[in-house]
C-alpha cells in the first residue's frame, strides 16, 4: 500500500517544506500564517514537538497543511513501528525514521502502518529514512567507526530503505545525482541542508541551493533559516520560488 501523493508535484512551492524549528507552536504558526498561502509544506522536528507536542500536529493538519514529521525515529523495531503508527494517526503527509536502524525495522514499521491505515480507514503518509544527516561528513562518520565514505554510505542506506519497501530517503542534495542512478523510481529524495546562494551555512556541512538541489534530482528541498529568520518571510519564499521556478 502506497500514499496517495507519492511524488512532488511540478509547481515549485509544493516542493519546498519550511522547517518550523522554533520553540513553541505560536512562533511557529507566525511562520505558518506568512507562507501558507504558497502552498509549501511544513516540518515539525524534535524541538517543537517536545514543545508542542501530538497536539500542536494535529492542529496543524486540521488546517489542511501538510506535515513533515521530522523525528528520526530510531530505536528496537517494536518500538519505532508503534510510534509510526502514532504518527500515521496524527494525519501527517510524511515522517521519517533512521535508515541506520536495519531493514527489519523499517519493514515492521512499514507493515504496521499499513495494517493499521487500512484498519482505521486513513491516508498512509509517506515514509521515509533518514541516511547521513547533512551536518555530517567523512570525519564524524570515522569517529563512530564507518570507514566507508560518505556517499557511499548514502548509497547503502538508499538501497536497504527501498528493500523496505519505504518510499524514500532523506538525503543531502549531493548525493541525489548517485542515489538516482542506483535507485528504481518510485522514490522520494527530500534534501535538507539547503541555502540560497546568499545563505549562512549555520551548522550544516553539506549544503545546496534549491535550484542545484532540485537539478540533481530531489523532490522536494527543506528550508529553514532563510525564510524563518527573513524580516520579511513572505519575499525571502516568494524570491526562492522564483529562482527554481525558472530552471523548471
Amino acid at each position: 500500500m502506497r500514499p496517495a501523493q507519492e511524488a512532488s508535484d511540478p509547481d515549485p512551492a509544493s516542493r519546498i517544506i519550511v522547517a518550523l524549528d522554533v520553540e513553541s507552536g505560536e512562533e511557529a504558526f507566525d511562520i505558518i500564517d506568512d507562507c501558507r498561502s504558497f502552498g509549501v509544506a511544513f516540518k515539525v522536528g524534535l524541538q517543537l514537538f517536545t514543545n508542542s507536542g501530538p497536539a500542536f500536529v494535529s492542529r496543524l493538519v486540521e488546517t489542511g497543511c501538510r506535515v513533515f514529521l521530522d523525528l528520526k525515529f530510531h530505536d528496537i523495531p517494536n518500538t519505532v513501528a508503534k510510534a509510526s503508527v502514532e504518527a500515521a494517526r496524527l494525519g501527517v503527509w510524511m515522517f521519517n525514521l533512521h535508515a541506520s536502524g536495519g531493514i527489519e525495522m523499517m519493514r515492521r514499521s512499514l507493515d504496521e502502518v499499513n495494517e493499521a491505515v487500512e484498519r482505521e480507514k486513513l491516508t498512509r503518509p509517506n515514509i521515509i529514512a533518514v541516511t547521513v544527516l547533512t551536518s555530517s561528513d567523512a570525519d564524524d562518520l570515522k569517529e563512530i567507526g564507518i570507514e566507508t565514505p560518505v556517499k557511499d554510505q548514502v548509497v547503502r542506506l538508499s538501497r536497504m530503505a527501498k528493500e523496505a519497501g519505504l518510499d524514500g530517503v532523506v538525503a543531502s542534495a549531493r548525493e541525489s545525482v548517485i542515489i538516482r542512478q542506483t535507485i528504481d523510481d518510485p522514490f522520494l529524495i527530500v534534501a535538507p541542508g539547503i541555502r540560497p546562494g546568499t545563505g549562512t551555512i549555520d551548522d550544516q556541512k553539506r549544503v545546496t541551493t534549491p535550484v542545484d538541489a532540485l537539478a540533481a534530482g530531489a523532490d522536494h528541498v527543506v528550508i529553514g533559516r532563510p525564510i524563518t529568520a527573513s524580516a520579511d518571510r513572505a519575499k525571502a519564499l516568494e524570491h526562492i520560488i522564483d529562482s527554481i521556478k525558472r530552471p523548471l
